[in-house]
């Protein structure tokens, strides 16, 4: 789960992609020549040659922009940069290089990093806990997903490495205006705060440190999500105002402009087929820093005007997705304080670390939508109040199922429980079948009509079994785990006074 947030971020620090602009356009009624849309190409062309009745196939050729157009596009940098700047209130300290590149070299640019970055690497490992988590379908390919999802919708991106805006041979050169209004926001944030190191706060790899995670290991991944939304949702804002600016408008004034944006994200456009059979975690992680960071954004702007929006957005980031989802929980300064974790080496020490990391907000948000759907989701999500998870296999058995601990932490006991139910009636959509083990006299659950769960319930599945346990505010789950390591994760969650002591 972790892996996946933090492979994408990093590729969208430097990407822009293809069906934001075309929703913005519609969006905002532009008129389509105003639409970064790439249409399909045409079919090949078949040629006779050869055998009678032969044909053989002719690649399309693809248009590109004249010199003349391309010249034209990097003289708009410098106009489009002074927007950016003047929208932001963050000065231009110097030149944004400028080139141009091919379909060719940006596919390149994608394949390199999906290949070769040590995140891209570890994808498999997030794909197993999304699919243990149930985000996932279990037959899904995740990395050839994100490939061809890349491949389908990149636009156009700024390189903190090289300092340099690339724009696109083959799109029309007023369609990349709005693309540069969106990256050049990116230039401006990286020179006045250094984009990639203010981003590498809280990407430190878990799952390969030597010795454990701590508790702000953990709250780390979610200020990675968190400061992901604050880079995007400002160049968002500068993108719909650019759009806006000819009409004398901006994002402030036209917030229906905001919410039709928001609300066409999720469902995509007809040119981004990739997306739009994307499953609904998917869905969500991808458009999150574009439609919660601007959401942010927008409310920063409303209470504080650009200095709060933007600098001091750097200066003093958002902690979680929370805040992002939530932003007056930022402008009030909550802290909420940090879950206890378990003694994870001791309580699994007969099995092999496969990934740990947060469960945010954002992260509950989208398990409740997928299992219980969206107005529950958005009755229940502003209760959270901390979760984390630990996967494991044991040891010399790699071919053992995944096991997984996830402890979430609510507001009162009663929407713990109300979580709880969620979550159990997830196992009759998660394993081909889920029987509960009945202790003493007490009543088998019936999942389909489970509203609120409390207490301790254990159901066998295919995959060992699973185990819900709802003390308080606090529920702990632990699936395909052995019953002794399940015993010592439940003292150490609700009881740890005891987990400590000696055995």
């Amino acid at each position: 789960m972790v892996e996946a947030k933090r492979f994408y971020r990093k590729l969208c620090r430097q990407l822009s992609t293809v069906w934001l602009i075309a929703l913005l356009g519609l969006g905002l009624g532009c008129a389509p020549k105003h639409v970064a849309q790439q249409s399909p190409p045409p079919p090949p062309a078949q040629v006779a040659g050869g055998d009678a009745g032969a044909t053989r196939t002719v690649a399309p050729v693809e248009n590109k922009i004249s010199p003349q157009q391309a010249q034209e596009l990097f003289r708009s940098v410098d106009e489009i940069l002074a927007f950016a700047s003047a929208d932001t209130a963050l000065p231009i300290k110097h030149e944004v290089k400028r080139r141009l590149t091919s379909r060719d070299e940006v596919t390149a640019f994608i394949e390199k990093h999906m290949e070769e970055d040590e995140d891209a690497q570890r994808l498999r490992r997030s794909e197993l806990v999304l699919k243990k988590f149930g985000l996932l379908p279990r037959d899904f390919d995740l990395q050839h997903f994100l490939l061809a999802l890349l491949r389908e919708q990149v636009a156009g991106y700024y390189d903190p490495k090289s300092k340099t805006v690339n724009l696109l041979d083959w799109i029309d050169s007023e369609q990349q205006k709005p693309v540069m209004a969106h990256e050049l926001t990116h230039a401006l944030q990286d020179q006045s705060f250094g984009l990639e190191k203010w981003m590498k706060f809280g990407e430190g790899d878990l799952a390969e440190r030597k010795g454990e995670p701590s508790a702000a290991d953990i709250d780390n991944d979610e200020i990675s999500s968190a400061r992901q939304a604050v880079v995007e949702g400002q160049a968002m804002a500068v993108l719909v105002d650019y759009e806006l600016a000819p009409a004398h408008q901006s994002l402030l004034d036209s917030p229906q402009t905001v919410e039709a944006l928001k609300q066409g994200m999720l469902v995509g456009t007809a040119d981004s087929p990739e997306f739009g059979n994307a499953p609904i975690y998917l869905k969500e992680a991808l458009v999150f820093p574009y439609r919660y960071g601007l959401d942010f954004v927008v409310e920063l702007l409303n209470h504080g005007g650009k200095g709060k929006a933007f600098a001091g957005a750097f200066t003093n980031p958002p902690r979680s997705t929370r805040q992002i989802m939530e932003p007056q929980t930022y402008l009030d300064g909550e802290k909420i304080e940090p879950m206890r974790l378990p003694d994870f080496a001791g309580i699994f020490k007969n099995y092999e670390r496969f990934d740990v990391g947060a469960v945010g907000e954002f992260d509950v948000a989208v398990l409740i939508d997928q299992f219980a759907g969206a107005e529950a989701s958005h009755n229940l999500y502003p209760e959270w109040r901390g979760g984390y998870y630990y996967a494991a296999r044991p040891k010399g058995d790699s071919t053992a199922p995944l096991g997984l601990m996830y402890a979430s932490r609510w507001s009162n006991a009663e929407k713990a429980a109300d979580f709880a139910a969620i979550y159990a009636k997830s196992l009759a959509k998660r394993y081909q079948r889920a029987h509960q083990v009945i202790e003493g006299t007490r009543a088998e659950l019936k999942l389909e009509s489970l509203e609120s769960l409390t207490g301790k319930h254990t159901w066998l599945t295919e995959e060992g079994p699973v185990v819900i346990e709802v003390q308080g505010d606090t529920v702990l789950v632990s699936e395909s785990l052995d019953q002794d390591t399940t015993d010592k994760l439940g003292r150490s969650v609700f009881q740890p006074a005891l987990a400590t002591a000696p055995n």
